[in-house]
C-alpha cells in the first residue's frame, strides 16, 4: 500500500486518544482509557486491560459512552470509574474479572473525581449543588458567575464533596455551603480527607485558595500557609506529610508552582522547590490532549520522595524530590509525558506519551536501565500509512537579545530549491507551551504545501520564572517582537522560505497577537484569528476571568487606567489592518466571548476590508482540542481554505505599505 504523503483533516476520526494507565496493587494489571471518534462522529472511550507479564490488551468495557477515570479497589478485585451512560457522569463499578458494570451513584447533575476508601468500602466523589433553574429573572449578587464549559451560571451552583458506602448505598455529604470544595481525596488510614476550599470572603479571593485536612472527628484544619492558589493536595502512605503544588500569585497567572509538604506531627510546612525553576505539572500545548496541568503527585512507599511531572525547554518530563528538595529526572527527552503510572518499587514506570511523530500511546520504562519498551499500538495502523513532517528545533536572538526557542515543520511535498509558503502560529495562554508532542493540526497544514514555524515567545511557560513573567504588562510589546525576530530567522535560515508567502494565525492569546500583528505590519498575506481577544476594555466586563486576569496581565482593573487597557487592545489598529483576516469564535466562548469577534468584524467590514466572520454554534474556548468533531474538522477547513485562497492572489494586488 502507498503511503498517504500527510496527515489529513478528516484523519481526525482515526486517531485514538490513549490515557490514564492505573496499575493494579498487585503489579499484574494494567488499566487504561482508549478514547476515539465513532462512526456518528462523536467522542466514545473504553477501559482496556492489559496482562503485564504477558502484554496482552482487552477491552474491558465498550459501548458508545465515555467511560473515563478508572481507579482499583485497594484489594484490586474491582474499578470503579466515571460514564456517562445514564447521560450524566456516574460512578460506576465492574469486577476486575469482567462482566457487566454496576452504577453507584445517581446525582441530577453528575460527580467527578472518585476516589475509593482504604478499606475498600466506601467511594468519595464531587458533585455539584445547583439551585434549581426557575422561570424568571436570575440574581447575580458576586464577581464569579459563569465559567466557560459551563451551560449555565456558575453562581447557582458550588462543587461540594460526599461519599457512598458501597453496601447499604447511604450517602453522606462530607463538605457542603456556599463554597466549592475539590481536588479531595481520602487519608491514608482513611479517617478523614484532604481538600482545596476556594475562598470567595472578599471581592477577589475566589481566586485563592487553601488546603485542608479535615479528621472526621474533629473540625477541619487550614494547613496551607500562603494566600494564593493551590492545587492537589495527597497524603503520605505513612500518613504523617500531606502535599500540594501552588503559588503565592507573585506574578499573577505568571507565577510558577511550587511543591508544598505540610508535616502533621510538626504541625509545620515546608517548600522543596524552591531553587528549583520550571513550572510543575503539563502545561503542554496540543490539539489532541486536553489541557490539564496536574503535577500528577505520587508519593514514594516509603513517603520519603514524591514523583512529579514538570514542564521544561518544550518537554514534559517526570521527576522525583526527596524531603530535603534533592530534585532527579527521573525519565527525560523530547517529549510530552502527559501521565504515568508507577509500581511499588519504583523499578518500573508506565508512561503515556507523545511525540512530533505519534499522536500517543503507553511504554514501560525500567528506572535502573533506562530501557523502554512500547505497550500499545492503537495508532499504529494510521501511522504505518501516513508520512508526517518532523520539526527541526530553532533557537535566536529577539530584538533585546532575549533568547527564543521554536521549531519549524517543512511541507511535506518538499523538494530542494524550491520556494515554500509559511504560517507563524501563535499559542494561547500565554502562559503555557509548545513543545514535542503531536499536533494534528499542523501536520494537516504542512500535508497542504506549508511550513508551520511555531514557537514559545516571552510569557511562555519552560524557560524560568523571569521569561514567563516577561509579558505582563507588554502585550504587543516584547513578545510581539519575539515572533518578528523568528520569522526574520526563519527566513535567513531557510533559504526555501518564500518571504512573499507568509500567513499568521493563532488562538486565545495567539488570536490576540494575530490581532495585534496584522494591525502593526502587512508583511503576511493573510491572517485567521481564532477565539481572540481585541478589546481589553470590553473583555474586562464580559470574560468568565476579565475582571482578574486583564488585572493580572495588563497590570490594570477598568478603574484605574481605561487608557492602559485601550492602549493594548488590537482594534485600536483597525484602520490599518490590511491583511485579509478570517475571525473564527465559538458562539458559546465564556473565556473571550464572541462580541470580541464582532467587534472586529464590523470595524473591518464597515471599511471594505477583507474579513469574514465564522461562528461555530454551541462551541466554548475548547473547539481546537475537545469541540463537537464534525465542528473541529470544519474549523481547519475554514483555516486551511482562507490561506489556501490568498495564495492564489499576487499580495502586491491586494495590499499597500502601512
Amino acid at each position: 500500500m502507498d503511503q498517504q504523503n500527510g496527515v489529513q483533516i478528516e484523519d481526525l476520526l482515526k486517531l485514538k486518544f490513549v490515557s490514564d494507565p492505573q496499575l493494579s496493587p498487585d503489579g499484574k494489571r494494567l488499566v487504561y482509557v482508549v478514547k476515539e471518534i465513532n462512526e456518528d462522529k462523536k467522542y466514545q472511550s473504553n477501559l482496556y486491560m492489559m496482562d503485564v507479564a504477558t502484554k496482552k490488551v482487552a477491552r474491558w468495557t465498550s459501548g458508545k459512552s465515555m467511560d473515563i477515570n478508572p481507579r482499583w479497589s485497594p484489594d484490586g478485585s474491582e474499578l470503579l470509574f466515571l460514564s456517562n451512560r445514564t447521560e450524566k457522569m456516574q460512578v460506576w463499578t465492574i469486577s476486575a474479572s469482567g462482566g457487566e458494570p454496576e452504577i453507584v451513584t445517581d446525582m441530577d447533575h453528575g460527580v467527578s473525581n472518585p476516589s475509593w476508601h482504604p478499606e475498600g468500602h466506601s467511594i468519595l466523589y464531587q458533585f455539584t449543588n445547583k439551585k434549581d433553574e426557575e422561570n424568571g429573572p436570575i440574581i447575580v449578587d458576586q464577581l464569579r458567575y459563569k465559567a466557560d464549559g459551563k451551560p449555565s451560571l456558575t453562581s447557582q451552583s458550588y462543587e461540594q464533596v460526599a461519599q457512598i458506602t458501597l453496601d447499604t448505598k447511604e450517602i453522606k455529604v462530607l463538605l457542603e455551603g456556599d463554597a466549592d470544595y475539590v481536588y479531595s481525596s481520602y487519608t491514608n488510614d482513611g479517617s478523614g480527607i484532604v481538600y482545596v476550599k476556594f475562598e470567595e470572603d472578599e471581592p477577589e479571593s475566589y481566586i485563592q485558595s487553601k488546603v485542608y485536612v479535615y479528621e472526621f472527628d474533629q473540625k477541619p484544619k487550614a494547613i496551607s500557609e500562603i494566600k494564593g492558589t493551590l492545587s492537589h493536595p495527597v497524603c503520605s502512605p505513612d500518613g504523617r506529610y500531606i502535599a500540594y503544588v501552588g503559588h503565592d500569585q507573585k506574578y499573577s497567572h505568571a507565577t510558577y508552582n511550587e511543591l508544598f509538604v505540610y508535616d502533621r506531627e510538626s504541625d509545620s510546612t515546608q517548600c522543596l522547590t524552591g531553587k528549583l525553576d520550571i513550572q510543575i505539572g503539563d502545561v503542554m500545548i496540543s490539539d489532541l490532549h486536553s489541557i490539564d496541568m496536574s503535577p500528577s503527585l505520587t508519593w514514594s512507599n516509603n513517603s520519603e520522595q514524591l514523583y512529579f511531572l514538570a514542564s521544561e525547554f518544550g518537554n514534559t518530563e517526570l521527576y522525583a524530590i526527596d524531603l530535603f528538595g534533592n530534585v532527579d529526572k527521573m525519565v527525560e527527552g523530547d517529549r510530552h509525558i502527559y501521565q504515568y503510572a508507577m509500581d511499588d518499587d519504583a523499578k518500573d514506570v508506565y508512561l503515556a506519551i507523545s511525540t512530533p511523530a505519534h499522536p500517543g500511546d503507553l511504554v514501560r520504562h525500567d528506572i535502573n536501565s533506562l530501557m523502554e519498551e512500547p505497550l500499545t499500538y492503537h495508532n499504529e495502523k494510521l501511522l504505518c500509512n501516513i508520512t508526517l513532517s518532523i520539526p527541526e528545533p530553532v533557537q535566536y536572538p529577539s530584538q533585546d537579545g532575549t533568547v527564543i526557542h521554536g521549531w519549524m515543520l517543512k511541507p511535506n511535498d518538499f523538494k530542494a530549491g524550491e520556494k515554500y509558503p509559511m504560517i507563524l502560529y501563535i499559542h494561547g495562554g500565554p502562559h503555557m507551551m509548545y513543545g514535542n508532542t503531536f499536533f494534528h493540526e499542523f501536520q494537516c497544514l504542512t500535508a497542504k504545501g506549508y511550513a508551520v514555524l511555531y514557537l514559545n515567545p516571552r510569557g511562555s511557560h519552560g524557560y524560568g520564572q523571569t521569561f514567563v513573567n516577561g509579558c505582563r504588562g507588554d502585550y504587543g510589546g516584547g513578545d510581539y517582537h519575539d515572533l518578528m525576530s523568528g520569522v526574520d530567522h526563519a527566513i535567513e535560515s531557510f533559504n526555501w522560505i518564500d518571504s512573499e508567502e507568509l500567513y499568521v494565525t493563532g488562538g486565545s492569546y495567539g488570536g490576540f497577537m494575530t490581532n495585534w500583528i496584522v494591525g502593526n505590519t502587512n508583511r503576511f498575506k493573510a491572517a485567521v484569528t481564532q477565539r481572540s481577544i481585541c478589546n481589553w476594555q470590553s473583555f474586562y466586563g464580559v470574560s468568565d476571568i476579565g475582571y482578574f486576569f486583564t488585572k493580572g496581565e495588563i497590570g490594570v482593573h477598568m478603574e484605574e487606567d481605561p487608557e492602559k487597557l485601550w492602549y493594548h487592545s488590537p482594534i485600536r489598529f483597525v484602520k490599518h489592518i490590511e491583511t485579509p483576516l478570517l475571525i473564527i469564535h465559538g458562539e458559546k466562548d465564556y473565556r473571550c466571548p464572541i462580541e470580541q469577534a464582532e467587534q472586529l468584524y464590523i470595524a473591518l467590514k464597515q471599511q471594505k476590508k477583507p474579513t469574514r466572520l465564522v461562528r461555530f454554534p454551541d462551541a466554548d474556548h475548547n473547539l481546537s482540542r475537545n469541540g463537537d468533531p464534525a465542528m473541529r474538522m470544519a474549523r481547519l477547513e475554514q483555516i486551511s481554505g482562507w490561506f489556501d485562497h490568498y495564495r492564489l492572489i499576487p499580495k502586491t494586488s491586494r495590499v499597500a505599505n502601512i
